[in-house]
């Protein structure tokens, strides 16, 4: 195994990529904040099958992060995130600084709208912008073939999408499924947060999602399914955001012309907020 070369400027990293291009490979960008697992891992095998170079950054954005946040606590390992990289013949890392990212005087923004809306900008309203910046320099910055980004975080997959096609910029967005627990809770780094009861408490959440998307696609009425969804996590110790139905593709509400939805969700377990999501067919009788 080799150790990826690791880029800490912009300058940097396109000079690797440069010369992989050069050689004739598909250059794939892994945007990530670090403390990867296996989720994480499963998005660079992604990238390997589309591409011969690939490229994973690591970089905890501090734009989308609320001033009452976790950025200073959000876990941090770059060395055991390298190793685990290695391990996968990755070729290059991206591991910049803030300045690096954000240098003194730094004034632009990405405001993004359609598939924003609601969901995690009610609660996080800054979020996405943080996002959408950060990603449009990390897309800039490498000029990938390819970026694999993960559908547990569905909506930022969706924003992506979006802005990456409304700025024209020539990358490929691949999402990648949600890779599970032995329980069915979705892979996070937030997950590590959890105390042992808390987390054979948030097994719950799977399991709302589960029976909720059993009893829609059978053609109940997906308001009354919900709310007792709602009630069920609520009675479980959990505060919900939210969990609610939206096209698969324009994360509007679920109406007539919706061939798929998705049933998303938001809850917070004592200080650790998660967040999950799973694709539901559409009715044979439609949308009740």
């Amino acid at each position: 195994m080799t150790r990826p070369r690791v880029h800490e400027t912009v300058a940097d990293l396109r000079q690797g990529i440069a010369a992989a291009r050069a050689a004739g490979r598909r250059i794939a960008l892994v945007p990530t904040m670090g403390a990867l697992h296996e989720g994480h891992l499963s998005l660079v095998r992604a990238a390997r099958a589309r591409a011969e170079h690939v490229v994973v950054s690591i970089f905890v954005n501090p734009t989308q992060f609320a001033p009452t946040e976790d950025f200073d606590a959000y876990p941090r390992d770059n060395e055991a995130d390298i190793r685990m990289l290695e391990e996968l013949s990755v070729e290059g890392v991206f591991l910049p600084s803030v300045a690096e990212m954000y240098p003194q005087g730094f004034a632009t923004g990405v405001t993004v709208g359609g598939p924003s809306a609601g969901l995690e900008s009610v609660t996080r309203p800054h979020f996405f912008n943080g996002v959408a910046i950060v990603v449009t320099k990390l897309l800039l910055a490498a000029l990938p073939d390819v970026a694999v980004f993960g559908e547990k975080d569905y909506q930022q997959l969706a924003v992506v999408r979006r802005f990456v096609t409304d700025l024209g910029i020539p990358t490929e967005i691949l999402g990648a499924p949600t890779v599970r627990e032995a329980d069915g809770l979705a892979m996070s780094s937030r997950n590590r947060y959890l105390d042992a009861g808390a987390r054979r408490t948030a097994a719950l959440i799977p399991q709302v999602l589960t029976q909720a998307i059993a009893r829609i696609e059978a053609g109940e009425p997906a308001a009354s399914v919900l709310a007792e969804g709602t009630a069920q996590l609520a009675k479980g110790g959990f505060a919900v955001d939210y969990l609610e139905l939206r096209d698969a593709a324009t994360l509007a509400p679920v109406g007539p012309q919706s061939d798929s939805a998705r049933l998303l969700v938001a809850a917070r377990l004592g200080s650790t907020r998660l967040i999950d999501n799973m694709a539901v067919a559409r009715p044979a009788s439609g949308w009740a």
